[in-house]
């Protein structure tokens, strides 16, 4: 089990009412980062039990979901559906993105 694997639960369940919030303002805008939210999750389990080229190109998914997810919270926080997130959250998010972007492109010697 990969350590960012408790972070991304914690992650996904910290935006989960922020998702409520935008709803009330921007639906679909609320829809595809609850969808992009979740697919982190998910590819990142898939990931976790893949092998070779499978395993990497799910955490490519999940990196990129993620990235999906961090733009969708900055425009819902432009556009004043949602405060500022917190710092902890934002340091969070970019944590889990960092890791996501080096599992999906491991550095080669």
């Amino acid at each position: 089990m990969l350590r960012i694997y408790a972070d991304v639960l914690d992650w996904v369940e910290s935006v989960t009412p922020l998702i409520r919030q935008i709803s009330q303002h921007n639906p679909n805008l609320a829809d595809q980062l609850d969808r992009a939210s979740i697919a982190v999750a998910l590819n990142l389990g898939e990931g976790m039990y893949g092998r070779g080229r499978r395993r990497i190109a799910a955490y490519g998914i999940a990196a990129q979901e993620m990235g999906e997810s961090v733009m969708a919270l900055d425009v819902a926080e432009r556009r004043r559906y949602i405060e500022p997130l917190a710092p902890a959250l934002r340091e969070l998010s970019r944590k889990v993105l960092g890791t996501l972007v080096r599992l999906a492109f491991p550095r080669r010697s």
